[in-house]
């Protein structure tokens, strides 16, 4: 059962997991992996046959997830992943039901590089689609983060990234006019690090 699961969903994000069985997605045809690595999170969605696109700023990255399309379908041909910047999208407004932003957000430069992401990403959702990102937050571990400037840590795991926390993210859910379609969930991973979990509904 356990290999079965496996090359069903792949090492998908559990949280974006969660949505799945959840049936939240399950009218959206277009995604697009925002930040998409070699593709850990979009096994599923290949071989369901989604219209899958991703773009990432590693050449090796793309070249390993046009490998993974291949062996799946032929509704994503390797033309749909490209490389590319997450806050300059090469894609028309409005054309995915769904974008996954899974440990981007938070490798920002500043302020206007976060903003940058998450308006480009918003742009290309239709309105009732969905965003799902998970980033790294200080929700949790205020008091153990040290800030370096330009609204980046470091974190008690020894990395440094941009981190937002609650106020932030309602802030910026009301400012795109945009709705929580659940809660805001937050993972404190032994107090080294916290991950959130921000899903929108536009």
């Amino acid at each position: 059962m356990n290999e079965s699961l496996r090359q069903q969903f792949g090492n998908i994000d559990i949280y974006l997991f969660d949505q799945l069985l959840k049936g939240t997605y399950d009218d959206c045809q277009s995604v697009l992996d925002a930040g998409c690595g070699q593709g850990r999170n979009v096994a599923y969605f290949l071989q369901s046959g989604y219209q899958v696109y991703g773009v990432d700023s590693s050449v090796d990255n793309i070249t390993a997830i046009k490998q993974l399309a291949a062996s799946f379908s032929s509704s994503s041909p390797q033309e749909n992943f490209s490389v590319a910047l997450v806050e300059n999208l090469p894609f028309d407004d409005e054309k995915f039901d769904l974008v996954i932003s899974s440990a981007v957000l938070h490798f920002a430069d500043n302020a206007g590089h976060f903003g940058e992401m998450l308006n480009s990403m918003w742009r290309v959702i239709r309105p009732g689609g969905y965003l799902f990102c998970r980033l790294a937050s200080d929700i949790g571990i205020e008091n153990l983060v040290r800030s370096i400037g330009n609204g980046r840590y470091l974190l008690p795991d020894g990395s440094e990234r941009f981190l937002v926390n609650q106020e932030m993210l309602l802030s910026m859910t009301s400012e795109l006019g945009a709705s929580l379609h659940e809660p805001i969930k937050t993972t404190n991973v032994q107090n080294l690090r916290s991950m959130t979990t921000w899903c929108l509904q536009k």
